[in-house]
């Protein structure tokens, strides 16, 4: 019988004991009744306890809840690991991993030895990481890091058989030395590589002008034609300049018509501004001087800007306290003026071009 039969068994008692007290009272009860009835109510109260306790339980003692025992701990199989170094891709840089290994025990047979399951699981679990840190190089350790974190997250049976294992809370690093010399070799290889390219770029460039550009004195004048927007004047008058640098580039030496030819363009200033020597080693006025001038400029033979730019040199010699050359080109655009279709005879045969045309 249960503390709570017996409480209630004493409860209905004394609930009997006054309602026997009030019928007692009411019907004026002699002396003698009084006794009897509390006798009569304990021998009712005492028979109710003994058949409560001889009636069996309707559920046995052994199969009650006993919530006051104590839950036992659940037993958990993990270690923590920490900066095991796995090999990369590269030798002598190694991973530093850390992880929480987990594992179960697997049913092992009646006459299997005992073994460390702790160690199995660890072992298996590093084994694992090696077989993808192998194949990394050492800068991608935050992609390792991943990599290992979805690889270990699933519990796999060891190479033995007795435990399942995983890992959780994988991280992955490098020593501080070997991050450093990663970086170094990293911007060395950039810079090499930078250089490599230059390199290449020079020795086409060298190639194209020695192998092409220069190879002969023909192809020189092409190219310089081209550069010089079929100014045919300009590269007619630097064929000497073009001719010496093939034959330098060929280590050849300098053909003999063009050993002693001075240049013609690319001179701004003369010693002398009134005269100067031609190919052909004759005088050139200041006309015919002005007329390359103009046209090396780029002013066609019928510009009329040629007479307008002729007229501010004019302007300019006087200016500069030349009056001569100043004089020279103002006659020159009168013969211009007087005969614009230039059929007089006053140019003498032989002395060139009609000035300014």
């Amino acid at each position: 019988m249960s503390s709570g039969h017996k409480t209630m068994t004493a409860f209905l008692a004394l609930i009997a004991g006054l309602v026997l007290a009030i019928i007692g009272l009411y019907a004026q009860w002699p002396l003698w009744a009084w006794p009897a009835a509390l006798g009569g109510l304990v021998a009712v109260a005492a028979g109710a306890l003994i058949t409560a306790n001889r009636r069996r339980p309707v559920v046995p003692p052994e199969r009650r809840a006993e919530p006051d025992l104590p839950i036992p701990p659940v037993e958990r199989w993990e270690q923590v690991v920490r900066h095991v170094a796995l090999p990369s891709l590269l030798d002598d840089y190694d991973f530093l991993v850390s992880a929480t290994v987990r594992w179960l025990p697997v049913d092992a047979p009646a006459n299997a030895p005992l073994v460390s399951t702790g160690g199995l699981a660890v072992d298996s679990v590093l084994e694992r990481a090696r077989r993808i840190t192998v194949q990394q190089p050492p800068h991608r350790s935050t992609l390792v890091q991943h990599q290992l974190n979805g690889e270990l997250a699933t519990m796999v049976t060891d190479a033995s058989g007795r435990v399942m294992a995983m890992a959780e809370n994988v991280s992955v690093t490098l020593s501080d030395p070997d991050r450093e010399r990663l970086e170094k070799l990293a911007t060395v290889r950039k810079d090499e590589a930078v250089w490599e390219h230059e390199r290449k770029w020079e020795q086409s460039k060298r190639a194209y002008l020695g192998d092409d550009v220069l190879k002969t004195t023909g192809s020189a004048v092409v190219w310089w034609l081209a550069k010089n927007n079929e100014q045919i004047d300009k590269t007619v008058s630097d064929i000497g300049v073009l001719a010496r640098l093939s034959s330098a580039a060929r280590d050849e030496p300098v053909p003999d018509e063009h050993v002693h030819q001075p240049p013609v363009s690319h001179q701004p200033y003369e010693e002398h501004p009134r005269a100067s020597t031609t190919e052909e080693g004759a005088t050139a006025s200041v006309t015919q001087q002005l007329d390359l001038l103009m046209q090396s400029a780029g002013l066609a033979a019928d510009d009329p800007r040629r007479v307008l730019f002729a007229r501010r040199m004019a302007e300019v010699a006087k200016l500069a306290d030349l009056p001569e050359v100043a004089e020279e080109i103002e006659d020159a655009l009168a013969r211009r003026a007087a005969d614009p279709l230039g059929l007089g005879d006053d140019d003498p045969a032989g002395a060139g071009p009609r000035p300014f045309e």
